[in-house]
């Protein structure tokens, strides 16, 4: 299977924790980079450093707060050191090389900082290739900005979102406005926007650059985006973005499938998320058998 990347910036907990998940379930996993270059993960995200206001003075930038809450956690740190010394990871194919054929599986990673995640999300031949991936019905999974990906990706047989009639899920707008407010108020007040890969001109409503906002416009309704209902279990722990799932609690986690395409928010769904992933994968094999 294949995971595409941007040559920066790219989330290490979404990549890195289900790139180990899906090559201890028995993958290959091949990456792609828009010229073959090997990928840098957020390092923001990896190191939490820069996310707390007073990061500026060089003498304080190690010390965090909000860089501990934010970063990514143990697991997904230690899975994206394991992931920078595999041999795909170091040796990626470019796009333009990317065949259908030649891949069982597509997940596409999220990011969002702007700076490196808008040559992933506006790539023209990145997009063909996920529009032909779904259209040949193969599994394909994206989280949290790779949805907008997918959301982007036009069928030739359709000639729309080849997520128009699917249901699912991507980083809400409740999530990523919360983490757009804490670096405005609370964070890197020097660069706001941080949190946010796409802002609203003045007139627009707020939101409507949003992921939720993007996604659901290229679906056959706004209802097919699925978030976290009230009435399911462990509610809170779900949709307060306080909370991370693991390989031994997936009790966070809010991952919508449907059929061969699987959805997640953020990083805190990343186990639960290659977990099914990987499911649907093994199942697909069985069938295609």
């Amino acid at each position: 299977m294949v995971i595409p990347l941007p040559d920066r910036d790219f989330d290490p907990s979404e990549a890195a924790v289900t790139w180990k998940v899906l090559t201890e379930a028995g993958c290959r996993v091949v990456f792609a980079t828009p010229d073959g270059h090997v990928a840098a993960g957020d390092p923001l995200m990896l190191s939490g450093d820069g996310l707390d206001f007073w990061s500026r003075v060089a003498a304080l930038r190690h010390i965090k707060f909000l860089g501990l809450l934010l970063r990514a956690d143990a697991h997904a740190r230690a899975a994206y050191m394991k992931m920078q010394m595999d041999a795909a990871f170091l040796g990626p194919i470019k796009y333009l090389d990317l065949r259908v054929g030649d891949y069982d599986g597509l997940m596409l990673p999220g990011g969002h900082w702007a700076r490196g995640m808008r040559q992933y999300l506006e790539d023209a031949h990145l997009q063909g290739f996920v529009a032909d991936f779904f259209d040949a019905g193969r599994p394909v999974g994206a989280i949290c900005h790779g949805v907008v990906l997918a959301a982007r990706s036009i069928s030739k047989r359709t000639g729309k979102s080849i997520l128009h009639g699917k249901k699912t899920t991507a980083l809400t707008w409740k999530l990523e406005k919360a983490a757009w407010s804490m670096m405005k108020f609370f964070g890197r007040v020097w660069d706001p926007n941080y949190y946010r890969t796409y802002l609203e001109t003045d007139s627009e409503p707020p939101g409507f650059r949003s992921v939720q906002a993007e996604v659901s416009r290229a679906l056959a309704s706004p209802e097919d985006f699925l978030d976290v209902p009230r009435r399911v279990p462990d509610y809170f722990r779900k949709a307060s973005g306080l909370f991370r799932d693991s390989t031994k609690d997936p009790r966070p986690a809010w991952v919508v499938r449907d059929g061969r395409y699987v959805s997640a928010r953020w990083p805190g769904d990343a186990h639960v998320f290659a977990a099914t992933f990987a499911a649907v994968l093994a199942e697909s094999a069985i069938v295609q058998a």
